[in-house]
């Protein structure tokens, strides 16, 4: 039984094979390939795009998705080995899990971090809870990676470019009033790099450096795909002749869980926002982000709304490449 709990667990085959999927699909969104299927969709954290993408894919390929938020319209859980419930929680994962594996032929799960101990929720413990617990595939609908999000940004990229290998790639850190979770970002340079990208890491300073496992798995990535990964602290070289610009606003790992004396670096990083100005010095670039975005905090109105921006192109692709990945989970083929 296979997963789809981080892009660090498929081959670049397996990944490209998805993507012809989701292509095909694109073309000929309604079929019947799921018929009498169906998904568990628990959702501990708020959501538009994945929420509606993936119910609402589920029901295009003839099957069922069951909507969950645990703590409000389904018992809170316990993910925790040997966990004492004697607080709020009802349910452990070992019950629920088995229970929803029995209902349903997938499960899917968001939940992001705890923002308290990143020696813990570096583990991604919750999904992977999950999973062990899980006798159906489970599918990681963001937790401390975003692994569908950037099956999005690469179906995306490969409409507009074609191949994307040896393409300079600038994933660069933007200024927002608060440190948001590091999944997007971990995903963004595991999915560049897995397919042969040049991948520039752009942040203010070493601070801002994601996770060694995912800078040590990305490197690894570059290295098998012939792409490569370098750290920048310079904007102006590192938008220099790019590509594409990916953007998205990340806490520094240091000062996980204070985010008070994180605002003493933040506060000084405004000019990393993403404009016309800087998107001059690229290559005729491309530009995106998952969403959603604080325009004229984390890109302008100009950026957001440029031919160039493929924001919202990504954002259907989600769709597409979801179904792709139901299907492939469940042995389903068009």
């Amino acid at each position: 039984m296979k997963h789809f709990l981080s892009t660090i667990d498929w081959s670049q085959q397996d990944l490209a094979s998805l993507l012809r999927v989701a292509g095909e699909l694109k073309q000929h969104p309604i079929n019947a390939s799921l018929k009498g299927r169906s998904i568990a969709l628990l959702f501990l954290n708020p959501s538009m795009r994945t929420r509606t993408s993936f119910d609402l894919g589920m029901q295009q390929l003839g099957g069922i998705s069951i909507v969950l938020q645990p703590g409000k319209d389904a018992w809170g859980l316990e993910f925790e080995t040997g966990a004492i419930m004697d607080g709020d929680v009802e349910e452990h994962i070992a019950e629920a899990a088995g229970v929803l594996s029995r209902y349903c032929d997938l499960i899917g799960i968001r939940a992001f971090p705890g923002f308290v101990d990143w020696s813990k929720d570096r583990e991604d413990y919750v999904i992977r809870s999950l999973a062990k617990h899980a006798s159906v595939p489970v599918i990681n609908m963001e937790t401390i990676v975003h692994p569908c999000q950037e099956l999005a940004m690469m179906m995306t990229l490969q409409e507009r470019m074609g191949s994307v290998a040896k393409r300079k790639m600038v994933l660069t850190w933007t200024w927002h009033p608060r440190p948001l979770n590091t999944a997007v970002a971990n995903s963004a340079l595991l999915m560049g790099t897995k397919f042969g990208m040049d991948v520039t890491l752009l942040c203010p300073e070493p601070d801002y450096l994601l996770d060694a496992q995912f800078m040590e798995a990305a490197k690894a990535n570059a290295t098998a795909s012939g792409g490569s990964l370098q750290v920048s602290h310079d904007i102006e070289s590192a938008y220099d002749g790019a590509d594409f610009i990916y953007a998205k606003s990340w806490g520094a790992l240091p000062f996980y869980g204070r985010p008070e004396e994180e605002w003493e670096l933040r506060k000084n990083y405004r000019h990393f926002i993403v404009n016309k100005e800087k998107m001059a010095l690229t290559n005729n670039g491309l530009f995106s982000h998952c969403l959603p975005l604080r325009r004229n905090i984390k890109a302008t109105d100009d950026v957001m709304d440029a031919r160039y921006c493929l924001a919202l192109d990504e954002a259907e692709n989600r769709l597409h490449a979801q179904k792709a990945l139901m299907m492939n989970l469940l042995g389903a083929e068009l």
